[in-house]
């Protein structure tokens, strides 16, 4: 690929949405002029609160930042300089996101989108935090350690611009703290199945009964399996075989330009079907239970309704989709990376490179979707305070994603974000139309309420193409990923559940039919799940039926990554 040619000018199509935006306000001249007049108006009350506040006068301000905005935290943002500055950026960001909202009907949607989102990590990126003269818990770093908190932050940056092989990979926590199978991804089990694409891992009972339907969980591939087995505390499935269920988990591969040729609809059959299959001959029990989180539940979905297409409609005995998307007609801020254009640059830059989409690239764009909190905030602690990120198990998941490859991303994105055709009986796999309404076995969907991949509507609009005459819809708080991964202990949040087995057609009538409960879905969940889990039975273990154990838990595929950890 010609590195000057028109895919390296502008990969993110951003040029004609911001043409289309400018050539709309151009067309709009006293729109624009008014709110430029609002804003200056804010920019002189803002002046004359400053005077007197320096005269000594107790003066409100204009403009706080937002709940969770944690980059004015300092005390030093009180001083007065420090305090104007502050206003005048949160009143220039808060006056940039009303004016584009308020295009709100001008702009085709996506546009909008894109440009909502592209001013916003504008915005983001010029925050006084992030620079060492407008930031006063820098300036007085420096002043302390004589400089020497900018030396090690150059030292850093020039290490993480090493780990990302020429590409700034920004450490987010500390990787040494953290050993996969050792206090992370560490629940004991077995490698039970392996393919080209996934190992199956079967976790050791802690009951001395078990129900006699097992589950099996299909993660996302973007990321590693363990994000649902972190550390004891905090581990779904050390959790589900406490609650005394056999657990099985798919663990993904991390292809390189070897399984370049793998299609989504190798995924399907590889990969959900596959181990599906795999979890029988494993326990000898029909129908287990399964569990698809984001993609994972898309890809089930699929397997669920290719199977409908030839008469088996019940290969599974319930169906769990954890912020799962299967109507794409609003994805949420992901969208903004997908267009025909967008699409065909990746294509052409993953053929071009193995054929594959390193995963740090949607690492990244993961990243700028809370752009403060995953980008800037690192920014400030690594490189202008010089200190070392602090050991989280949740970051070093972040930080350890996979590769796709082209064949299967290119196709997901086109005919799910793009096209939209899963829903509209569009999408063939396996050479069969997907029809979502032959799905009817009982279902479960857990959506998450800020969560801005697999948004509440996304996922209570996709509910509604499922034929099944049993679903249960659970709203969790938080996002997407801590809206799913809360344990009981945590004592956080809270979730909601329908008084009525009723499913209105918005999510704003199904909220004024719900209760709050407090703290974690997953005890909910479970009440729902062991209707469907059988008898009990004494503890099987890996290795007692057909399967035998390849190699101990958390396997060979987990290892594999796409970066440098350290």
């Amino acid at each position: 690929m010609d590195p000057e040619g028109p895919v390296q000018m502008d990969p993110l199509n951003l040029g004609d949405t911001f043409k289309t935006f400018v050539t709309l306000m151009q067309e709009h001249p006293h729109e624009i002029a008014n709110a430029q007049y609002q804003l200056f108006s804010q920019y002189q009350e803002l002046c004359q609160n400053m005077m007197a506040r320096m005269n000594g006068e107790q003066v409100e301000p204009l403009i706080t930042p937002e709940r969770g905005d944690r980059r004015f935290k300092d005390e030093g943002w009180n001083h007065d300089i420090f305090d104007f500055m502050k206003q005048a950026y949160l009143i220039t960001a808060k006056w940039a996101d009303a004016t584009l909202k308020d295009i709100d009907g001008k702009l085709p949607v996506r546009d909008k989108r894109k440009v909502e989102f592209y001013a916003k990590q504008f915005m983001d990126a010029l925050a006084p935090s992030n620079f060492m003269l407008t930031n006063p818990q820098v300036l007085r770093e420096f002043m302390a350690t004589s400089g020497d908190n900018i030396v090690r932050g150059l030292e850093q940056m020039a290490h993480d611009i090493e780990r990302g092989k020429g590409k700034l990979n920004i450490k987010q926590t500390n990787t040494e703290a953290f050993e996969i199978g050792r206090n992370i991804a560490a629940t004991k089990g077995s490698v039970v199945y392996r393919n080209d694409l996934c190992e199956l891992l079967q976790y050791d009972p802690t009951t001395e009964e078990v129900y006699e339907k097992p589950i099996l969980i299909i993660p996302p591939w973007i990321n590693k399996y363990y994000i649902l087995d972190l550390q004891e505390h905090n581990s779904m499935v050390k959790w589900l075989t406490d609650q005394g269920h056999t657990v099985f988990m798919v663990s993904w591969n991390n292809p390189d330009e070897r399984l370049a040729h793998k299609t989504f609809d190798d995924y399907m059959v590889e990969g959900a079907m596959a181990t599906i299959a795999a979890v029988e001959a494993a326990t000898g029990v029909k129908k287990p239970n399964v569990v698809g989180y984001c993609i994972g539940g898309t890809m089930l979905a699929c397997a669920l309704s290719w199977w409908a297409t030839k008469g088996n409609t019940k290969p599974v005995e319930s169906a769990t989709f954890l912020t799962t998307t299967l109507d794409f007609s609003d994805p949420g801020d992901l969208s903004v990376f997908v267009d025909e254009t967008q699409l065909h640059n990746m294509e052409q830059s993953m053929e071009a490179h193995g054929g594959f989409l390193e995963g740090s690239e949607m690492a990244t764009a993961f990243s700028m979707l809370r752009a403060n909190d995953m980008i800037w905030s690192f920014v400030v602690n690594n490189y202008l305070l010089g200190k070392e990120p602090m050991a989280f198990d949740l970051l070093y998941w972040n930080s350890d994603p996979t590769r796709m490859p082209v064949k299967m991303h290119s196709f997901y994105l086109r005919h799910c974000y793009l096209q939209n055709d899963l829903p509209n009986k569009r999408m063939v796999l396996g050479g069969e139309i997907m029809d979502l309404a032959n799905i009817t076995v009982p279902v479960f969907m857990q959506a998450a309420r800020e969560d801005h991949i697999a948004t509440f509507d996304a996922v209570y609009k996709s509910l509604h193409h499922l034929g099944s005459r049993s679903k249960k819809f659970v709203l969790a708080a938080s996002g997407h990923v801590a809206g799913v991964v809360n344990p009981p202990s945590a004592q956080k949040y809270s979730h909601w559940v329908a008084n009525s087995t009723a499913l209105p057609e918005s999510t704003e009538k199904w909220l004024e039919n719900t209760k709050e409960l407090k703290g974690s879905w997953w005890p909910t969940w479970n009440d729902w799940l062991i209707k469907k889990a059988g008898k009990k039975i004494p503890a099987r273990k890996p290795g007692d039926g057909q399967l035998k154990v390849l190699e101990p838990a958390p396997g060979s595929y987990v290892r594999k990554h796409s970066v440098p950890m350290n």
